[in-house]
């Protein structure tokens, strides 16, 4: 078994065989990946077992969900795979074409990182969309997920690899990371000249620690302390399904509503019919942790300060009261990750006002932000949700796995 660094060698090595790859050659390998996925159901099933009885027990009923696998959910990574098939290749495409007065023509050429390193927790889909992304945008990956998810990852990289080996591409260019230790974590944090950006995908823990030690490029993917306003202008039957949505389609993911905003105008007639949706007449009932003024008009748990403040990634919901759009967008801008924040209303004036304000990487109105995903905003997949504004922000698709360079074309012209 290679050390950590000899993967990055390997990594590095094999980053010249993709980051020049025809878009042709690259749609062959991502058609053979999602079938030798598809293939090996069987033995990733079994693999997803082992780490599911040894998470069982130790971590929460919703984050035993985001590591669970089945045919459905295998059948949905080969699909995302696919589905990158039919974008457009980002590589080599001329961003910009210039001709300067003494001849020399100016063009901004679309290039491939090199090689993307990946440090992610227990979601195994994250390890085909991941790779896909790669191949399909030129670069070379090497991946480190968490123990929890380690054998379902393994087997999902193995399956892919005989992918990229059946389509004539060196496979060394995808490296699972075999050490899951906290030291190769830290080697991939300061791999300078192995890798050419890293990206964490986890919770605020791991990418504090990742923002705090690396040494090559990061893009920072955020937690989501995600946002849904309803204003005193809200058509209550849109916003009960919005909210309903926001918070429990899959209340795992980073793009789930954790904080509720409600007018005071509407509070006492709404917040019952939000008690009465999400609590009342549900088996799997979410605890809401209330604010004073919303304690006054329905029963749930106070809330503390540290829940506006909280990714609760669970059937757990913090709500507010507050004094129309205004110290909505206050309360946001001091609270929110910049993740993805909603605002429901009927006044366009409103919505204009808060999609203005709120300085948040996706910001909806009158919408689910259950929407903030690569392959809902059409990207086919995504690398993470940038929270950050340098290189890329939100869902990261193909485009944002790419730099640029310059390519200048004389005729003998010196300086």
């Amino acid at each position: 078994m290679e050390t950590t660094q000899e993967q990055f060698a390997l990594a590095r090595s094999a980053k010249k065989s993709i980051n020049t790859a025809s878009t042709a050659l690259k749609n062959q390998a991502l058609e053979a990946m999602a079938s030798q996925l598809l293939k090996a159901t069987e033995a990733i099933l079994a693999a997803n077992q082992i780490d599911m009885e040894a998470a069982r027990g130790k971590i929460s009923e919703v984050m035993l969900d985001r590591l669970f696998l089945d045919q459905e959910r295998i059948a949905g990574m080969a699909q995302g795979i696919r589905a990158l098939i039919d974008l457009p290749d980002p590589i080599g495409e001329v961003l910009d074409t210039e001709v300067l007065e003494n001849g020399l023509e100016i063009q901004k050429v679309r290039v491939a990182m090199g090689v993307i390193g990946i440090i992610y927790e227990s979601r195994p889909n994250v390890t085909s969309d991941a790779a896909a992304l790669a191949i399909k945008s030129g670069n070379a990956v090497v991946l480190r997920t968490g123990k929890d998810a380690f054998h379902s990852a393994q087997a999902i990289v193995t399956a892919l690899k005989v992918g990229l080996e059946e389509a004539g591409l060196n496979p060394d260019l995808l490296q699972l990371i075999q050490d899951t230790s906290r030291a190769s974590s830290l080697a991939m944090m300061k791999a300078k000249g192995y890798l050419d950006l890293l990206i964490p995908r986890g919770g605020a823990g791991l990418i504090q620690a990742v923002v705090e030690n690396a040494i090559v490029p990061v893009i920072e993917t955020g937690t989501g302390i995600v946002h849904v306003y309803v204003d005193k202008e809200a058509d209550f039957q849109k916003a009960l399904a919005i909210v309903e949505n926001a918070k429990i389609s899959r209340p795992s993911v980073c793009n789930a509503m954790e904080v509720l905003l409600v007018d005071q105008a509407i509070a006492s007639d709404f917040l019952p019919l939000v008690k009465e949706r999400l609590v009342d007449e549900r088996e799997r009932s979410v605890e809401l942790r209330l604010d004073k003024d919303a304690q006054a008009i329905i029963s749930g748990t106070a809330a503390q300060e540290q829940d506006f403040d909280t990714e609760f990634l669970d059937y757990i919901l913090a709500v507010k009261v507050v004094d129309g759009v205004e110290e909505a967008v206050d309360h946001i801008e001091a609270h929110s990750t910049h993740h993805s924040d909603a605002i429901v209303t009927e006044n366009p004036d409103t919505a204009a006002y808060f999609t203005k304000q709120v300085d948040s990487a996706a910001v909806y109105v009158n919408a689910s932000t259950r929407f903030t995903d690569g392959g809902q905003f059409g990207l086919g997949c995504e690398m993470g949700i940038s929270t950050q504004k340098l290189h890329a922000r939100g869902p990261m698709g193909l485009r944002e796995m790419t730099s640029y360079k310059y390519i200048v074309s004389g005729n003998g012209q010196v300086r």
